[in-house]
């Protein structure tokens, strides 16, 4: 049986190749995976909402600060629980391991993460973890466009279309913004686009926005935008600088932040990071319950103009008037977002850092507002929270174009098309100051393993050190005499000769042109041994170099042959010829269309 119906799929393989071209094979594909991206958003929003119903169905609204003292780390326990469990393997972590599955594994992402990320993120933020569902949905999104590729056994280049397109997907049901997932991809996910890679991700979107909307209808994140009167002034505009420079140096404040927290965590014993972490959550939320969960009601009531979410359940309600005692509350809600979401993640939680990126926006865009109108300078309210909200994206995720576009989306219409421009480029800027990569990207960078739009540097990420290795040169034992060596010689094509002894230890290189008048002299055979002869060499590399120091350090030395070394053991030689073959090989990939 299993044998027929392999058979039956071979006959279906071999006719697609024949009757319908890859580029044809993309386009039904990303149809396909429209539909799919669409409904495992819908099924995704669907799980939150029944979780947070039933948590504040058990959890009554008088008891609520003190439930949230434990009810996030029960989300981020259970959460744990079924990644050990019931997934038993670990799910890859949002936007960053899609961008590590598409540098380092071919665009290869586990079957699982399909619906592990969902549920995973829907148990986590259901409870009140302080995170967002968009990079776990990406990553769902993500999974399945990498296993369409898988099945139909397409090529590295579709692949990464399909991973692409599957997260513009989930990402435009969402958010209701099919412009902003396809910019969104196309800034952050793909390093080389042309407009064969356009069409499908437009495809996707659009379907998977359509797919959403037959079951959701207008029940989207963010409500009553288009309520407002979106006009502005033109001497509203010093008044936008500044809002921009602000929420570009809150984007700086954003990723130092979540490094530190990171990093502090790594440094505790994994059993012990959810009781710091999820009792840490838990003070933070009693004490400002606005940052409990993902945060779009808060910002749906930012919109509004109105800041009661800062005083709600809280114990500073009757300080609601006092102006000097309302801004170090926003100041805290705005600083203390990133904290709790770091915390969710170090706890073990999973979630992104889409939703805190939009909460720390909207509410600093009305922060601002509320300042300025203090001083007697007017500003419309709406119009700063959403332009908050574009400079936060620009900035933290190092994707203007994606601020710009989610922000026109979700007003439906870009009479805000200027002022969204203004902001995201000068949070843009600001944060490159100071920042050279987001937090989406700062640990593939370090690791020299991130893709970029710089194609010389995203061809060398995608080479690997280790498949450049040639193990067929020809070694000599260090005890060996220049007989030896010349018997080596007879049986070798290569002019370098590595000095290797027992268990692979190096010693040093013998080059051909620094013995040939030896070679000629049979009387010094017996007389001379390797050790006098041989040299170590200037340069040399180990297997876990980055190709852009091997590619510097050969067109700097000008050698052509290097040895390879790990912990003095020899493991190789590359040449340099393999390397820019390599290269060129791997270029073609960027030039194709």
């Amino acid at each position: 049986m299993k044998t027929q119906k392999k058979s039956i799929w071979v006959r279906l393989y071999r006719w697609r190749l024949k009757q319908i071209t890859d580029k044809q094979f993309l386009y039904i594909l990303s149809l396909v995976l429209g539909i799919s991206s669409g409904l495992a958003a819908v099924l995704l929003k669907s799980m939150v909402h029944g979780i947070q119903y039933l948590v504040h169905l058990w959890a009554p609204s008088q008891s609520a600060n003190f439930m949230y003292l434990f009810l996030p780390m029960l989300g981020i326990a259970l959460t744990r629980f079924v990644i050990k469990y019931v997934i038993k393997n670990n799910s890859i972590i949002g936007v960053p391991g899609v961008l590590y599955s598409i540098s380092r594994k071919k665009g290869s992402i586990d079957s699982h993460n399909m619906y592990s990320s969902m549920f995973t993120s829907a148990l986590t933020v259901g409870f009140g973890g302080s995170v967002g569902l968009e990079g776990p949905s990406i990553v769902t999104g993500a999974a399945i466009g990498s296993n369409f590729a898988r099945i139909f056994r397409l090529e590295y280049k579709q692949c990464v279309s399909l991973i692409g397109c599957g997260a513009a997907g989930v990402m435009a049901a969402i958010f209701n913004a099919p412009i902003a997932a396809v910019i969104f991809v196309l800034e952050v996910i793909y390093a080389n686009f042309s407009m064969s890679s356009i069409v499908p991700l437009i495809l996707t979107s659009s379907i998977a926005t359509l797919s959403s909307y037959f079951f959701l209808e207008q029940d989207v994140l963010f409500h009553s935008v288009d309520m407002f009167n979106r006009e502005y002034n033109f001497q509203d505009v010093p008044s936008f600088v500044v809002l921009g420079i602000i929420t570009g140096l809150l984007s700086v404040y954003f990723k130092k932040m979540y490094v530190f927290m990171s990093e502090l965590f790594s440094k505790i014993r994994a059993k012990k990071r959810l009781y710091y972490g999820g009792i840490g959550l838990g003070i933070i939320i009693f004490f400002f319950p606005s940052l409990y969960g993902e945060g779009f009601q808060e910002i749906n009531m930012s919109f509004r103009g109105d800041n009661s979410f800062l005083f709600e359940q809280t114990l500073f309600v009757e300080y609601q008037e006092k102006f000097f005692i309302v801004c170090a509350l926003f100041v805290a809600v705005i600083l203390m977002k990133v904290v709790a979401a770091s915390m969710t993640f170090g706890a073990g939680g999973v979630g992104g850092i889409f939703a805190p990126s939009l909460f720390i926006g909207a509410v600093t865009g009305l922060f601002c507002s509320y300042v300025f109108s203090y001083f007697n300078i007017r500003v419309p309210e709406s119009i700063f929270v959403l332009l908050g909200m574009c400079g936060m994206i620009s900035g933290v995720l190092h994707a203007p174009l994606t601020g710009i576009f989610l922000i026109a989306d979700i007003t439906s219409g870009y009479g805000l098309f200027v002022p969204l421009m203004l902001v995201s480029a000068i949070a843009y800027a600001t944060v490159r100051i100071f920042e050279e990569t987001s937090v989406y990207t700062y640990i593939l960078a370090k690791r020299k393993e991130l893709l970029t739009h710089d194609k010389d540097q995203s061809v060398l990420t995608l080479m690997d050190i280790n498949k450049l290795i040639e193990t067929d040169v020809h070694t000599v034992s260090p005890d060996a005499t220049l007989r030896d060596l010349v018997e080596v010689i007879k049986h070798s094509k290569r002019n370098i000769f590595p000095v290797v002894g027992e268990e692979n230890a190096f010693y040093g290189m013998i080059k051909l042109d620094d013995i040939r008048d030896m070679i000629f002299s049979p009387e010094l055979y017996d007389t001379v041994d390797v050790r006098t002869l041989m040299y170590m060499p200037e340069y040399f590399f180990s297997p876990d170099q980055g190709m852009d120091e091997v590619v510097r350090i050969i067109q700097h030395s000008g050698h052509y042959n290097f040895p390879v070394i790990a912990d003095g053991k020899y493991v190789g030689c590359i040449s340099r010829a393999r390397v820019f073959l390599e290269y060129r090989n791997v270029s073609a990939f960027f030039s194709e269309d």
